[in-house]
């Protein structure tokens, strides 16, 4: 199990990336349909983190995943959207903004820290939207 050193570093990485990414006109246009918005609060956190987790395996996590470039759907999920606001939707977009090389599978580690990275994303999103 992580310390306290560890998840606070972890956190930084978070805040100093979405920060970063927020800099990109592309990156920082990306927020979840009034539809993902509800989908994510009825399925809560831990589903959407499920989802997460399984969606960026299934989709990123091979050396060469299949129609990369193209594998990730524009909306339908709240993890899309997160995905193209994160640079996580496909490996050039992972290479370039999180310096993690393409041509090798991800490690579990690896799609673990992603998947955060969505996760927190997704959550500010719905903090900076709230349910009315």
């Amino acid at each position: 199990m992580p310390d306290d050193a560890d998840d606070g570093a972890e956190r930084r990485w978070i805040d100093d990336t979405l920060n970063r990414l927020s800099r990109s006109s592309f990156r920082a246009k990306f927020e979840l349909s009034a539809k993902d918005r509800a989908y994510a609060r009825a399925k809560g956190k831990a589903m959407i983190d499920r989802h997460a987790r399984e969606l960026l395996r299934a989709r990123i996590g091979a050396a060469n995943p299949r129609n990369d470039g193209r594998q990730t759907p524009w909306r339908g999920h709240p993890v899309f959207t997160a995905q193209h606001a994160t640079a996580t939707c496909c490996r050039g977009c992972i290479a370039k903004w999180h310096h993690l090389p393409q041509g090798r599978e991800l490690t579990d580690a690896e799609i673990d820290r992603l998947a955060d990275l969505v996760m927190a994303w997704i959550e500010r999103d719905l903090i900076r939207h709230p349910a009315v």
